[in-house]
């Protein structure tokens, strides 16, 4: 078996929030919902748009895959930008040649509506990034999964959801009685894995005053003093690298987010060997994520007591 396996499939990370509240929708008023909110591409003048695609990946598929009572989405972000260095030479043409015509070089407000106009004339002609963002929505587990790293980056993914979801949604970031950075910290020190896990080789641990020292070790054994030595000195972990059950491989961080999730061969070769294709792929995703994110919990000292789930209905057909 490799020891890293190959990239998930499905979800490369995740970043959990739990459901504190939620009356779901029948899946067919969900439908409607995702239907009048479908991704359109940018507008000749348009700097961003987002909306739902098909998570199948195929043409006229659902816009909301329902599997064993939970649910998978996909948001899809388009920014189209015109760079500033384009933008600034265009603005001081201008303003160079008003200033020639009339003697006077405008500014502040005049400025600005010339800046404006440039970048307008320009939009259209600007390349749009596209980005897919995956959702997994488990009522029954009383979280929802989004494919990211940063909770800024999950913020517009979360606002978009709260308003297809309806129901009076909301979600509150994971929490747990250890913050990870210490759990991490007491690992390393005493060398030993929580159960069920193994420490991997890379690691990064930051000091957390003012200056933010740091150091990192890329495939290397963390079974050393040295790094007992860092985290005595007041550095912390900021990311660790894990196995859980020999079967899923990943990177914590300090965030609680989860990062680089690999499925290990043990794994593949088991889905290999059965039906492959889109649900498949999901199916053995968030079945070994379902595994690990209780698991992980429990490590980080069990749910922070004020933010146990409550009970969500599954969706009604």
């Amino acid at each position: 078996m490799r020891a890293f396996g190959r990239k998930s499939r499905m979800f490369r990370n995740a970043l959990v929030y739990r459901i504190a509240h939620w009356e779901p929708p029948s899946l067919a008023e969900l439908g409607a919902r995702l239907e009048a909110d479908r991704f359109v591409e940018c507008g000749a003048t348009q700097t961003e748009s987002a909306g739902w695609i098909e998570p199948r990946g195929e043409r006229h598929a659902a816009l909301a895959e329902a599997f064993s009572g939970r649910l998978i989405l996909k948001l899809c972000r388009e920014t189209k930008a015109v760079p500033a260095s384009v933008v600034r030479n265009l603005l001081e043409e201008r303003l160079d040649a008003i200033e020639q015509q009339g003697g006077r070089r405008p500014k502040g407000r005049r400025a600005r509506e010339l800046k404006d106009e440039i970048v307008h004339d320009l939009l259209p002609r600007a390349f749009a990034k596209r980005r897919a963002t995956l959702v997994w929505v488990d009522p029954g587990a009383g979280w929802v999964v989004i494919d990211g790293t940063s909770a800024k980056q999950a913020d517009a993914v979360l606002t978009r959801l709260g308003q297809v979801l309806g129901g009076g949604l909301r979600l509150a970031p994971l929490q747990t009685a250890l913050a990870p950075a210490t759990a991490m910290a007491l690992w390393l020190r005493e060398r030993e894995a929580p159960s069920g896990f193994s420490i991997d080789r890379d690691c990064e641990l930051k000091q957390a005053d003012r200056d933010k020292a740091s150091v990192r070790y890329a495939r290397h054994t963390l079974d050393i003093d040295e790094i007992a030595a860092h985290i005595a000195a007041g550095k912390l972990p900021t990311q660790l690298a894990m196995t859980f059950d020999n079967r899923v491989s990943f990177v914590l961080t300090e965030a609680l987010a989860i990062k680089r999730i690999r499925l290990l061969d043990v794994v593949l070769d088991a889905g290999d060997a059965q039906d492959k294709g889109f649900d498949a792929d999901i199916a053995l995703a968030t079945g070994e994520l379902a595994r690990l994110v209780p698991a992980l919990i429990d490590a980080l000292g069990g749910e922070d007591a004020a933010a146990q789930p409550p009970r969500v209905e599954p969706l009604a057909a």
